[in-house]
């Protein structure tokens, strides 16, 4: 086959492909995220989109914070997710390890109160070097605060407070009685199972904030007709 020929073939492939805009799910704001191309709607169902804190708080300072969703609903030409994930940039990761200090880590797989199973990563990183009886407790204390909010949060609720760094803050002011600590945070979450329950809820609670968003755009439009 000559080069002209396969150039063609590309060519016509793309031609035929839409590009559909991507949202975040209703608990990261449903802000747009990013857009994929796609021959076929269906065939974006799964697909996993990946951007950054920043892009949806608008906080440079959360730039290193990489967040994966996967896309679970197709409506016209905007695709809706369900969050699959986050992990902090390997080079940020690399930038906070100090000479004769310690980096304590812990790997939870723990079960929210609404039955998504969650790999949980944490780690903390000391001032000092700290003694393997102080690495234990801290991890200890890890594992004791990741469990204990996994059963009383929702998935929703938990993968906020774990991207947010609210639950990494409360292991920070508990093992820093430890020894001191530079920062502690839960660096990577990985969700590996969904309740088979989930999907009709998820989809749901999307349904709701397009009727929200129609709801006000129209109000708008009146308005603007109305001045």
């Amino acid at each position: 086959m000559s080069q002209s020929s396969k150039r063609s073939r590309a060519v016509d492939k793309w031609k035929f492909k839409k590009w559909y805009v991507v949202y975040a799910p209703p608990y990261f704001g449903n802000k747009e995220i990013g857009v994929t191309p796609a021959d076929d709607p269906q065939k974006l169902l799964g697909r996993v989109i990946e951007t950054t804190l920043y892009d949806i708080t608008g906080d440079f300072n959360q730039i290193h914070v990489l967040l994966r969703f996967q896309i679970i609903k197709i409506e016209g030409e905007n695709a809706y997710t369900r969050f699959k994930g986050h992990e902090w940039a390997r080079d940020y990761l690399r930038s906070l390890i100090r000479r004769k200090t310690s980096k304590v880590e812990g790997i939870f797989f723990v079960r929210t109160k609404d039955g998504y199973r969650v790999k949980t990563s944490c780690v903390a990183f000391t001032v000092s070097r700290a003694k393997t009886s102080q690495k234990y407790a801290i991890r200890k204390i890890m594992q004791e605060v990741i469990e204990k909010r996994a059963k009383e949060l929702n998935f929703k609720d938990f993968v906020q407070e774990c991207v947010l760094g609210k639950i990494g803050s409360e292991i920070y002011n508990l093992a820093k009685k430890i020894m001191p600590l530079r920062k502690c945070d839960v660096w990577k979450t990985e969700v590996l199972e969904v309740p088979p329950e989930a999907l009709e809820k998820e989809l749901s609670e999307i349904a709701a904030v397009q009727e929200t968003t129609a709801a006000v755009a129209t109000a708008s439009s009146s308005t603007e007709k109305s001045s």
